[in-house]
């Protein structure tokens, strides 16, 4: 009875929202057509793989771009656009055999050379590619034949497989790239070598694709072969929860992600329904603190940060038990996650108030807060509006009241634009950023957040140089049994000096409808897997 009460409601305020009736025009009559619409929580600020930094965009560009390899549930890696592979005795050579039956969906050849533009265009610092990232060890890419390539490194690179399988280097047609920024944009110059293509695209509201019926090169790991099942696929940019939920409960959408705590039981275990969690093995959400300066430059003033509050409490009682509190940055269910951590740090008021005596905090505001030489006690969260889903801006809230309540910190959050992010990080000016990333590698996953050439400190002074020789170093050993233990003293150096506050465990979550069959979620991103194999009926 209860399920049926929340049903009603959600669908209760769908009605309200929308306008219309379930026996509408909706997603479930267009499934029965053999086309499938999804409710998504994010527009993609940028359509380019090679550009976009959302994660939530890869979900909808995958659909038309593939990767030279897949990387599979075990953690090894399949073929997909390359059949095979080898890697030299020094790792600084990878070679790779083509298939020969790939196309872009233009109709042009995907071949070595195609596939070395696509390299050669990301690590060419003038084209701003955000997956140049994935490249930082690339040196050149050279075509012997038509369905060969040869990949060589300036040094041994451990994760250059995973970087490889990741839709961040997934292949635009060499055509496609002369549109460089112009690609960010949904158009039909985004030609890839996926089972879809872009159809339409209307901003703020949808994006469409169609079958692409040439297809037939899917993932090595893949039981479907040939065309996608679907005719079409939309995603429809629906950022609120309860209108999320309640156009699937009416049959205006076929599938949802992220569904909110207070949703779950609507669908899961409810006929009619399918209800599906995701693992969760790529970054926990993570304050990352700016340790170089303003009152985060002190170790003390961090540390506090880290302890002042009840987190397992928080996470509790913003997500009603659906996901863990974290421990580390790397996801609980990564193979080089650092179970050591678990219950060695935070929730000691007691112990941070100590601290921010020590450091100097020791005056009071009439709100409450600590202050020093009548300055308040402020670390800014600066979260970019695009980035924000999954209720985590709550959550930094609900963090930001007990800080205040326990220990007298201001942990002040400002929603504010990718523009001005982007802005605060060429000149090294941000003080707090909230994130996940979707690599899977924990060597790539420690570069990228706490690197001294990566995205967060590549424009810092004053970076921790022994953490950063030891990311280098895990990252140059290619034997990932060797590896793991240097893994595991960067996420414990990390959390010890409070770099980053780890504060919860982030899984993907699908509800549709049960004539839905196929879902499921990509290794590679933990997120909702292409549309490709999904297919409508009873």
């Amino acid at each position: 009875m209860r399920n049926r009460r929340l049903l009603a409601a959600a669908l209760g305020a769908l009605l309200l929202l929308a306008g219309c009736a379930p026996s509408g025009a909706g997603a479930r009559t267009s499934a029965a057509g053999n086309s499938l619409t999804w409710g998504v929580t994010t527009e993609p600020q940028c359509f380019d793989p090679h550009r976009s930094t959302q994660q939530n965009a890869f979900i909808i560009i995958r659909n038309y771009v593939d990767s030279l390899i897949a990387k599979k549930r075990d953690g090894t890696f399949a073929p997909w656009l390359a059949t095979h592979w080898k890697i030299s005795d020094g790792g600084t050579v990878y070679t790779f055999r083509l298939r020969d039956d790939v196309t872009f969906s233009d109709g042009t050849r995907f071949d070595a050379r195609a596939a070395k533009a696509n390299f050669d265009y990301v690590a060419d610092p003038a084209n701003a590619a955000d997956a140049a990232s994935l490249l930082v060890n690339y040196q050149r890419s050279t075509a012997p034949d038509p369905h060969t390539l040869r990949i060589e490194l300036k040094n041994p690179d451990s994760s250059l497989l995973e970087s490889l399988s990741s839709v961040k280097l997934g292949f635009l047609s060499p055509s496609s790239l002369k549109k460089g920024d112009t690609l960010c944009n949904a158009s039909r110059s985004l030609v890839g070598t996926g089972p879809f293509t872009l159809d339409s695209y209307t901003r703020g509201q949808s994006v469409r694709f169609r079958k692409n019926p040439r297809y037939d090169w899917p993932p090595g790991f893949s039981r479907h072969r040939g065309p996608a099942y679907l005719d079409a696929v939309t995603y429809r940019f629906l950022p609120e929860y309860s209108t999320r939920s309640g156009a699937l409960a009416s049959g205006q959408v076929d599938a949802i992600e992220g569904v909110q705590p207070l949703d779950v039981p609507l669908f899961k275990g409810v006929k009619g329904f399918r209800y599906l969690t995701g693992p969760s093995r790529q970054t926990s959400f993570t304050l990352n603190i700016n340790y170089t300066r303003g009152p985060g430059a002190d170790i003390r003033v961090r540390r506090a940060l880290r302890d002042g509050a009840d987190l397992d409490a928080v996470v509790k009682a913003v997500y009603r038990g659906t996901v863990p509190r974290a421990w580390s940055n790397i996801g609980p269910d990564n193979s080089d996650y650092d179970a050591s951590l678990k219950n060695t740090w935070g929730n000691d008021p007691k112990k941070a108030n100590r601290l921010l005596d020590e450091a100097g905090w020791t005056g009071r505001d009439g709100d409450g807060y600590r202050t020093k030489d009548g300055e308040r006690l402020t670390l800014e969260v600066g979260y970019p509006q695009p980035y924000v889903r999954d209720n985590r801006d709550v959550l930094i809230e609900a963090l930001q009241a007990e800080l205040r309540q326990n220990i007298g910190l201001d942990l002040d959050l400002k929603i504010n634009t990718a523009g001005e992010f982007t802005d605060q990080k060429a000149t090294g000016n941000w003080s707090i950023y909230p994130n996940t990333l979707n690599p899977l590698d924990a060597g790539l996953e420690l570069r990228q957040v706490l690197g001294s050439t990566e995205f967060l400190y590549g424009n810092v002074h004053g970076y921790d140089r022994k953490l950063d020789a030891m990311i280098n170093r895990a990252l140059a050993t290619t034997d990932l049994e060797r590896r793991r233990p240097l893994l595991a003293k960067i996420q414990r150096r990390a959390v010890d000096r409070a770099y980053i506050v780890p504060l919860f465990a982030p899984h993907y979550q699908i509800a549709a409808s049960d004539t839905v069959h196929g879902l499921g979620f990509e290794t590679q991103l933990d997120s909702p897997a292409t549309s490709y194999a999904v297919r409508v009926g009873r």
